[in-house]
Formats: C-alpha cells, sequence, structure tokens
C-alpha cells in the first residue's frame, strides 16, 4: 500500500478513534480471552495460560524467556495489563509491555514501552518509559521511576494511552507520564499501526547498572504473572492496512481522553518523589533538549542535585561517552 493511501487511512483511523473516546479513569473495559486477542511469540512451556484463559505466566530461565503478542495491530486506543513482577534478585531480568510495528517497518518503526528493570536484592524494581517514532531510535526518550509500592507483591495495572496526538503512561490510573505531539518533531511521534508485546527477557549486558549485575540463574525461573489483559482500539488489517473494527465507546466513561486536574497534581507529585532520569535533561547525550522537550526548573534542579554529572554541565568523570540502545547514560548514578 502507498504512502499516500497510508496516510488517508492513518488520518481517517484517528478521527474514528479519538471520536469515541469519552473523558474519565479507566476501569470497566472488556477483558478478553488470550487465545481470541493474543498469540504466543516465543518461549515454549515458558508461557503458560491459566485455566480462565486471561491470564497468563512469562518466565525466563537458563533456555529463553517469554513472551506473547496481540493478533490485531492497532491504530491508536487504549491498553492496559496488570502484572506482577518476580521477586527476591531479580538482576539483568527484563520485563517488558510495550507496543510495536518493528517486524513490519524495521527501519523506521514506532515503538511505546513500559521496560521494568530488575534489581539486586534489598533494591527495588525500576520502571522505564520510552517512546521511538519513525526509526528515532538514536534520540532515545527515556524516563526512568521508583515506584511508590513493591511490584513483586501483587498485581497493579499498567496502561498506555495512545491518540494522534498525546500519550500517556498510567500505574495504577494515576499518569506518570505525559507526552505530547508537536510540529518541530515531524515524523518522530509514533503514528504507524503496532502490536501490543508482553515479555520476559535477559537483559544483562545493560539492565542493572550498564551490565555490571547480571542474571544470576540459580534463583530462576524468573516469573512474571499477566491478567486483565486490555485491548481498546482500532484493529487494522494487517495486510491492506485498512481498518477492521474500531470499538464503539460513545456512552463509556472507562476511556481517558488526557489529564484531569487531580490526576495532573498526582502527576506532578509522582515525578517529583519517584523520577530519577529523564532525557530531557540530559547534557550528557544532549547539548540541548530535543526540541519536544518542555523543561521544568523544578524537575531540571531536582535531578541536578540528584546526578550534577548527568544533568549538570554534562561532563563525564571518567571515560569516553558512549551510546547504549534502550537505556540512558545515567543508569550507573540512577539503579544501585
Amino acid at each position: 500500500m502507498g504512502f499516500f493511501h497510508l496516510g488517508l487511512f492513518l488520518c481517517a483511523c484517528q478521527v474514528l478513534v479519538l471520536g469515541v473516546v469519552a473523558s474519565a479513569p479507566s476501569g470497566k473495559l472488556p477483558i478478553i480471552p488470550f487465545d481470541e486477542g493474543y498469540t504466543k511469540l516465543f518461549g515454549d512451556d515458558n508461557l503458560m495460560i491459566l485455566r480462565d484463559g486471561k491470564s497468563v505466566h512469562l518466565s525466563l530461565d537458563e533456555r529463553t524467556g517469554s513472551g506473547f503478542v496481540s493478533q490485531d495491530l492497532y491504530q491508536h486506543g487504549f491498553f492496559s495489563a496488570s502484572i506482577k513482577l518476580p521477586a527476591d534478585y531479580t538482576a539483568g531480568v527484563v520485563v517488558a509491555f510495550y507496543m510495536s510495528n518493528g517486524d513490519m517497518f524495521p527501519k523506521y518503526h514506532d515503538e511505546i514501552d513500559f521496560e521494568f528493570l530488575g534489581n539486586i536484592r534489598g533494591k527495588e524494581w525500576r520502571v522505564q518509559t520510552n517512546i521511538y517514532g519513525n526509526g528515532s531510535t538514536n534520540t532515545g526518550r527515556e524516563e526512568r521511576y521508583n515506584l511508590w509500592f513493591d511490584p513483586s507483591d501483587d498485581y497493579h495495572q499498567y496502561s498506555i494511552l495512545w491518540t494522534d496526538i498525546q500519550i500517556i503512561f498510567y500505574v495504577d490510573n494515576v499518569p506518570i507520564r505525559e507526552f505530547k505531539k508537536t510540529k518541530s518533531m515531524g515524523g518522530d511521534f509514533p503514528a504507524k499501526p503496532m502490536s501490543l508485546y508482553a515479555t520476559i527477557w535477559d537483559g544483562s549486558d545493560w539492565a542493572t547498572n550498564g551490565g555490571k549485575y547480571r542474571v544470576n540463574y540459580k534463583y530462576a525461573p524468573y516469573l512474571a504473572e499477566f491478567s486483565d489483559l486490555v485491548l481498546h482500539g482500532c484493529a487494522v488489517d494487517p495486510i491492506e492496512q485498512l481498518s477492521k473494527k474500531c470499538e464503539n465507546t460513545q456512552s463509556s466513561e472507562s476511556v481517558p481522553t488526557g489529564v484531569t486536574r487531580l490526576q495532573r497534581m498526582k502527576m506532578e507529585s509522582f515525578r517529583k518523589k519517584h523520577m530519577t532520569y529523564s532525557y530531557c535533561y540530559d547534557r550528557i547525550r544532549y547539548k540541548s533538549p530535543p526540541s519536544e522537550c518542555v523543561i521544568n526548573p523544578q524537575e531540571a534542579e531536582r535531578l541536578r542535585v540528584f546526578d550534577p554529572v548527568t544533568f549538570g554541565k554534562g561532563r563525564r568523570r571518567h571515560g569516553k561517552h558512549h551510546h547504549r540502545s534502550r537505556v540512558s547514560q545515567a543508569d550507573e548514578a540512577t539503579s544501585i
């Protein structure tokens, strides 16, 4: 399909999805059985579907990790899962809940990520969000946070709202990051149809203190539990790139349209207390912030005090700077 016709389709589908979305916190969206909405991606027996057909266990051991993917591509929508992460020593372990079209557009793919980064015993899991548009992998848009709870103790809800103008990440219905499209971004805002993925895998080379702490398989298998999986958006035919169906939620109050005043207060409080890295303030990677960044002086000062090398004048104490894919250069300062 030509880019002109694809562009017309994308525009039409955006209108459909945005026109039916109602305002309010997420809540009672339909949860479909695994076999109706998802398919196994990899992992053999390391992926286990529970008896209710709506819960999935993904495990990582010495043989392999595991993962699943949505059967449909989606053009915008609301995507959510309740996730319980592995406990104890989890250094090097990465659990991901994300959207991507890398298999269809390997050179200019889009991606919207929740990445959960394990840690050594006694240290907490960290959550990383990241956004790529049109293959813009050289401009990492990572943010990293600690959480106000232990994500291995119980299930917690992690959600992504994706429209043609914004992306919002939620934890237990609290927005933790709002990413708005700007004219200066050009095509770097995710715009092409994507699938939803969930995976667990070995990220020993980078995930914990830049690879210093690796997966220790004496603690395997590492088990990540997923339930309450929500796929709520405009499904797209993978061949024709045409809309198969757009869920009608005109009367629903379950899907948010943005950040309310109360939610914004909660988001600002979360970021003040728990954000440990933002690419917008990284002076090692960027001499000046990327064009879409809106600098908050309070955030800038707090991060500068927290890590004056990364967020101050941008001078490394030792060695030469090298870019590391899918993880910030501040990992050594923020993970342990």
